[in-house]
């Protein structure tokens, strides 16, 4: 079943291997076990990855039972804690004494790591950041008496993931301090891990956040590390992701020229990457229209209205509630660019309305660089809706 999944979605063996913590030969041999025994951490993660159903693979299928809690915090983070313990039940269950060559301790605990990103979706940032700071201490733990270059290599990968998960969770509650923290930690452990893809990719992350943040110049900063860790020989797809990123830190910039030429740079790279799965780290495919939404997120921060609303906006709003309201104010941005106020701040408190139901910082505060771009002192009555919204609200 791995196998047919794996050729189905054009994806390799040494690719599963990286995003598992395995080697190509290790893959090759799951894949070739028949009826041999199998180690159950291994054959959970690889389905996890996969997303094939437990059962389809021989595993007990635990699903958490709905959270029953009164909203409060405290049970809701335990709730939390039992999803993804449920989640990860069938590897748990067999966890071996020590890590063995083919993965191990540490594709149990990337399994974890990949339970809350699908929780993430769904899920406050507020309540997953407890549990992932929670999953970092032991993923810290563990590496500290891990014996062997190879075992605390993987680990340390690991802990990069992790690490830049709970960077991305900060800049989602607006704490860019901490987000700032962990991401440079991404990094770190990705060097420690020996794996210049994994580091490159960690620095393109940095360097979106701090595009996102305003700081245009450290963001281009980062990218050209990123290229130089890499080199001649990085895959197509960093590159076009890099040249994304390069855009919109040449747009906080307000250097439009060159924002249209890493825009170029991108689609170019993006229209012509095989049809394979992405290598690890990347788990989603780069493609044409995410190059289209970063043109729509370098327009609105640029102020043309052409560059954002000559693209099919409703086909770019993808990705779950809190991904695709930040899109949406971008949106908003251009129609306010265009004069279409209207327009603008209905799309602006349908985006602040989302972020204020995840509790996410980082949308309200795109909300508010909205409206500071309106300078009026006669408002209409929806931008006046919108600051009745929007006022008393700290988070």
């Amino acid at each position: 079943m791995i196998e047919l999944v794996r050729n189905d979605r054009r994806m390799t063996q040494t690719a599963l291997g990286q995003a598992l913590g395995m080697s190509q030969s290790a893959v090759s041999r799951l894949e070739k076990k028949g009826t041999s025994a199998y180690s159950t951490d291994i054959l959970a993660a690889a389905a996890a990855h996969l997303e094939i159903p437990p059962a389809l693979v021989g595993l007990a299928d635990s699903r958490p039972l709905g959270p029953q809690n009164d909203g409060d915090d405290v049970n809701r983070r335990r709730f939390i804690g039992g999803a993804v313990a449920a989640a990860a039940a069938p590897a748990l269950a067999v966890l071996p004494e020590t890590a063995d060559a083919t993965g191990g301790q540490a594709a149990v605990l990337r399994l974890s790591t990949t339970a809350y990103r699908r929780l993430d979706g769904t899920t406050p940032s507020r309540d997953l950041s407890e549990a992932v700071r929670a999953h970092m201490r032991l993923i810290r733990t563990i590496t500290h008496t891990a014996t062997g270059d190879a075992e605390r290599g993987r680990l340390a990968a690991v802990g990069s993931e992790a690490a830049s998960f709970a960077g991305w969770l900060a800049w989602d509650t607006g704490d860019n301090g901490s987000a700032r923290s962990w991401y440079g930690l991404a990094v770190k452990a990705a060097r420690s891990a020996g794996d210049p893809l994994l580091t490159a990719y960690q620095a393109g992350s940095l360097a979106q956040f701090e595009a996102h943040a305003g700081n245009g110049v450290e963001a281009l900063n980062l990218t050209r590390r990123a290229r130089r860790v890499l080199g001649s020989s990085r895959p197509a797809v960093a590159d076009a992701w890099l040249s994304s990123v390069e855009a919109l830190a040449h747009a906080v910039a307000g250097d439009r020229r060159s924002a249209d030429k890493a825009l170029t740079a991108a689609r170019a790279g993006a229209e012509n990457l095989p049809e394979e799965a992405p290598p690890w780290p990347w788990v989603f495919t780069f493609t044409p229209t995410k190059v289209a939404a970063a043109r729509v997120a370098c327009g609105a921060r640029l102020g043309l209205a052409d560059w954002v609303l000559s693209e099919d906006t409703e086909a770019l709003a993808t990705g779950h509630d809190k991904q695709r309201e930040l899109l949406v104010l971008d949106i908003a941005a251009g129609h306010l660019a265009a004069g279409r106020v209207d327009a603008a701040f209905a799309l602006a408190i349908r985006a602040l309305e989302t972020g204020l139901r995840y509790r996410s910082g980082r949308t309200v505060e795109r909300a508010r660089a909205v409206r500071r771009s309106l300078t009026t002192s006669s408002p209409p009555k929806v931008v006046r809706e919108f600051d009745e919204r929007l006022h008393g609200v700290y988070l």
